[in-house]
C-alpha cells in the first residue's frame, strides 16, 4: 500500500571521447587551412616573381618554368594533405569503426549476460514458487494494494492519495492477520500496524524493527505466516513483483487516474487471474478520485 545511474559514467566517457575526437578534427582542419593559405600565398609569390623578374630559364617540368614546377608540386602536397584529413583520418575512419564495433560487442555481451542471469533468476523463483505452493496450499495468500490506472502505487516512498474508504477497507480486511511488507514500506509508516502481526522483509542482516518479525525473503515471511489462513502482502513494488506468482488472491483498489510515481504494481495477467467482485465508489469531499474495489482470484 506504500511504497548513480550505473550508465552515467559510461555516457560521460562516451561524451569525453567524442569531444576529444572533435578537438583532434578541429586541429587537423586548422592545419589544413593554414597549409592552404600558405600554399596560396607561396604559389602567387612564385608566379609573381616569375613574371616580374622574367625568370624563364632554370628548372623545367614538362617545359614549364620553375615557378610552375613549385606550384604544381605544392598543390600535389596539399591534395595529399587534404586526402589524409578527409579520407584517411576521416571522422568515421577505420580506427573509429573498430572502436565502435568493440563497444557494440561489449554492450551485447553485457545484455546477453543480463538476459541469462534474469532467465536463471526467473527459473529459480518459479521452481521455488511451485515447491512453496505445494507445501502451503491451506492458506489464501493475498496481495492488497491501491494502484492508479497506470499501476502507480507510490512516489518517493509516500502515498499519492488519501482515500478514507480505502483505508477502512484495508483495515477491515487485514485486521487480525499477518501483514508482510518490505523494509521501505515499513519505514514509511509511523509504527507497526496495530492488531496485526507485522513481518518486514529486508536484506540487512542486522535490521531491527519494533513490534515486527524481521525476515530476509518472501518465502521466509510466508513461512512465518503459515498458520494464518489469509496472510496479506502490502507492498512495496518489489515485494509485489516477487510474490504475485505465489498469491491466491488480489484485493485491488483501482484508483481511476493516471499519476507519476516510482513504485508500481505488476501487470495483472487475466489469463491467470479472474475477477470475482467489483464495488465502485465515486469522488466526494473525502475522496479526490473515483475508485473501485476489485477482487481477483487465481484460476
Amino acid at each position: 500500500m506504500f511504497s548513480k545511474n550505473k550508465n552515467s559514467d559510461k555516457i560521460n566517457q562516451d561524451q569525453i571521447d567524442l569531444i576529444k575526437t572533435a578537438q583532434e578534427r578541429i586541429k587537423q582542419k586548422k592545419f589544413l587551412f593554414f597549409h592552404f593559405s600558405l600554399m596560396l600565398f607561396g604559389v602567387i609569390a612564385a608566379l609573381s616573381a616569375n613574371i616580374l623578374f622574367n625568370y624563364k630559364e632554370g628548372t623545367l617540368l614538362f617545359n614549364y618554368p620553375w615557378s610552375y614546377t613549385v606550384s604544381i608540386t605544392w598543390l600535389g602536397l596539399f591534395l595529399l594533405h587534404f586526402y589524409n584529413v578527409y579520407v584517411t583520418n576521416r571522422f568515421v575512419g577505420k580506427s573509429w569503426e573498430k572502436k565502435q564495433m568493440q563497444k557494440l560487442i561489449s554492450i551485447q555481451e553485457l545484455k546477453i549476460a543480463k538476459i541469462k542471469a534474469d532467465f536463471e533468476k526467473e527459473a529459480r523463483i518459479k521452481a521455488e514458487s511451485e515447491l512453496f505452493n505445494e507445501k502451503n496450499s491451506g492458506n489464501c495468500i493475498t496481495l492488497i494494494v491501491a494502484a492508479s490506472e497506470n499501476n502507480v502505487i507510490g512516489n518517493d516512498n509516500k502515498l499519492i492519495w488519501h482515500l478514507s474508504d480505502d483505508l477502512k477497507h484495508f483495515k477491515e480486511l487485514t485486521k487480525g492477520h499477518h501483514v508482510i511488507m518490505g523494509r521501505k514500506t515499513f519505514e514509511s509508516m509511523p509504527k507497526a500496524l496495530p492488531n496485526r502481526t507485522n513481518i518486514v522483509i529486508t536484506r540487512k542482516t542486522d535490521y531491527a524493527a519494533k513490534d515486527c518479525i524481521v525476515v530476509h525473503s518472501i518465502f521466509e515471511a510466508l513461512e512465518k505466516a503459515s498458520e494464518d489462513n489469509q496472510p496479506f502482502i502490502i507492498g512495496g513494488g518489489e515485494i509485489y513483483s516477487q510474490s504475485i506468482d505465489l498469491a491466491d488472491r488480489i484485493e485491488l483498489t483501482r484508483v481511476h487516474t493516471n499519476v507519476d510515481g516510482d513504485a508500481f504494481f505488476p501487470e495483472i495477467n487475466y489469463k491467470i487471474w479472474k475477477e470475482l467482485s467489483r464495488d465502485e465508489r465515486f469522488k466526494d469531499e473525502k475522496h479526490l478520485y473515483d475508485f473501485t474495489f476489485i477482487r481477483y482470484e487465481k484460476k
